[in-house]
């Protein structure tokens, strides 16, 4: 079974779906091996159960919880807007998605490192792609 880490990422509160000013991100430092074909939905009863039995929480408690494949180029995330649990999914054709190393139990992410790490970039080394102009003194 995956562990579950609780990471804080600030998401504006304009946002409809979030009326709160911060949301909890959860991320699973484990992987989730599925055997067979598996449909969307007991996809999502599935990582909904680990939930409830990891965190003793509801999956539809406000978190969002992220998952990630063995080979680390699959993302799954469970998300309940106030209406109904979602199940999203990302597959990357080229890189990994640069999981977080949690010390203790509990890590922090910016919302910027947060969007990153979704997008496929290693968000631990980020680098100017141009030199710095030197400074005229």
């Amino acid at each position: 079974m995956p562990k579950l880490v609780p990471v804080t990422v600030s998401i504006p509160a304009t946002s409809a779906a979030t009326p709160r000013s911060c949301i909890e991100i959860e991320l699973a430092t484990g992987t989730v091996r599925l055997k067979g074909q598996v449909s969307a939905a007991q996809l999502r009863d599935v990582l909904a159960a680990l939930v409830q039995q990891q965190l003793a929480e509801s999956p539809c408690a406000g978190r969002v919880f992220c998952f990630r494949g063995r080979r680390g180029d699959r993302i799954k995330v469970l998300w309940f807007d106030g209406d109904g649990l979602w199940l999203l999914a990302k597959r990357l054709e080229r890189g990994k998605f640069v999981w977080p190393q949690a010390r203790y139990g509990t890590c922090a992410l910016s919302s910027a490192q947060l969007s990153m790490l979704l997008e496929g970039i290693d968000w631990r080394r980020i680098r100017r792609t141009a030199p710095q102009p030197e400074l005229a003194v």
